[in-house]
């Protein structure tokens, strides 16, 4: 069966049908030979009809091997996907009816905490999380209560809190300062101080500051900022203000992979400031989407009062989350990754992914028009600018719509405030990403830049795309 659909974007189009339209030819007798798109049907259909219209519909999505935009993972092994159809019916939240899964769910962030040099792993705290950016807002959330809690105590007003971190985080961070009403105190990057390193940071912190965002992988280049030197800086401010001001390390990206390809990189737990560490189990976690981490040193980090007892599931169960229902299935396939690859496993794998992207980026350095901003040696991930004056026939944006007529999904987008000016592209290199996609991928970019450099005229401005929220 066969159907007709023309709706790829989020928001319905004016002029888009009402109905789904069935292909006679594989229309079953008594069948109805369309479905409203907008409206319930009226009555059911076959199993196999509502199959192939969903199948239909999703074959119009881009290959997701070919994403080289996406942190998230697009690639698990057989084993790990018959887990995933096991465990689908599992929610999370009933750890009475599911003891097990919550179980490993411990399992793991007391692994992660061991991993991330908690001074007693068996004694901190942690969680699953649907992903990074609830993760995060929990991290914020605990930062946020702790220092409610001590000023508090000293009588000081609570009304004005802020949280200080690079203007290049991840959108996520905007979010929770939106929702929990933080002040949002963005450190500049600039071409000097590419992330945010502890340069001029006692301008922005104070009394009502909760803590610091530090990231291990920046969204737009894949760069880690230097933990212990922003640590640093908040000891400085310490010794001269009294201000104790705490690390939050999101690690998304980079917390599942310093561990195994930069083992002495001090940025965790071992650095006394960071009080808490989030990763994405879906991203260099390496499992599907809809799982983060976070763990915080020890149980005195996180708040009591933020953690909730839910009986109304059958027996008295603590949970610390903005959301309830969640699925456990991707949880199994974490502790199922940590059992399969183990520490050396997962330092292959990181290194095969980092050597890609490495190389990669090495070629792509090697094209007259570009200019690297980042070689891929932080995080498998890496960026790079069309090189000043080289043409004014083309740009980025242009290139990022020929290789998408590839099937390549490569974005470009401006980079953040106070280099809005440079247009950057950029390349996730994930596990599943083999060297042989990476030259197939080369030859189809060497291929659109002669395409490209080869016009007679400049290409059309329209149709650019103002930002990337990643």
């Amino acid at each position: 069966m066969s159907m007709v659909t023309t709706n790829q974007h989020v928001q319905r189009s004016d002029d888009e049908r009402e109905s789904v339209e069935l292909d006679p030819v594989f229309v079953r007798p008594g069948e109805a030979t369309s479905l409203p798109k907008f409206r319930l049907p009226a009555r059911e259909s076959l199993p196999e009809t509502a199959y192939q219209i969903v199948h239909d519909e999703g074959m119009l999505d881009g290959n997701a091997r070919l994403n080289l935009a996406t942190f998230v993972g697009t690639w698990m092994d057989d084993r790990a996907q018959q887990l995933y159809l096991e465990a689908a019916d599992k929610n999370m939240i009933d750890k009475d009816e599911y003891p097990q899964t919550a179980a490993i769910e411990t399992r793991c962030w007391t692994m992660l905490a061991d991993l991330w040099h908690a001074p007693d792993p068996d004694h901190t705290i942690g969680t699953s999380t649907i992903g990074s950016s609830e993760a995060c807002m929990l991290g914020g959330l605990a930062l946020k209560r702790r220092w409610q809690h001590a000023r508090h105590s000293r009588g000081k007003p609570t009304d004005k809190p802020n949280l200080v971190m690079s203007s290049a985080v991840q959108v996520c961070w905007e979010k929770f300062c939106n929702y929990f009403d933080v002040e949002p105190r963005y450190v500049p990057i600039s071409l000097e101080h590419p992330v945010l390193d502890g340069q001029g940071l006692a301008e922005y912190v104070d009394e009502n500051t909760i803590g610091v965002v530090a990231i291990m992988g920046v969204t737009y280049t894949g760069m880690y900022e230097p933990v212990e030197q922003i640590a640093a800086a908040l000891d400085e401010i310490e010794e001269r203000t009294g201000l104790d001001v705490k690390i939050h390390v999101d690690g998304a990206s980079g917390a599942m992979i310093a561990p195994f390809v930069q083992p002495d990189l001090a940025w965790d737990f071992r650095v006394p400031r960071v009080v808490s560490i989030n990763t994405s189990g879906h991203k260099y976690g390496l499992v599907y989407p809809g799982l983060g981490w976070v763990v915080w040193r020890d149980a005195q980090c996180l708040p009591e009062d933020l953690v909730f007892k839910v009986s109304y599931l059958g027996g008295e169960m603590p949970t610390f989350a903005l959301n309830f229902s969640r699925p456990g299935a991707q949880v199994l396939q974490q502790y199922y990754m940590f059992l399969r690859l183990g520490a050396e496993g997962y330092r292959r794998v990181q290194e095969t992914s980092r050597a890609v992207a490495t190389e990669m980026a090495s070629e792509i350095a090697k094209i007259p028009a570009f200019e690297l901003w980042n070689n891929g040696s932080d995080i498998p991930v890496f960026a790079w600018r069309l090189r000043e004056g080289y043409t004014d026939k083309w740009n980025l944006y242009h290139l990022s719509d020929r290789l998408r007529t590839k099937g390549w999904l490569v974005p470009a987008y401006p980079m953040p405030a106070d280099l809005t000016d440079i247009t950057v592209q950029r390349i996730v290199v994930r596990n599943g990403f083999s060297r042989d996609l990476a030259d197939a991928f080369l030859a189809d970019l060497r291929t659109e830049v002669d395409y490209l450099d080869a016009l007679r005229g400049p290409m059309p401005a329209e149709g650019q795309h103002p930002g990337f929220h990643h």
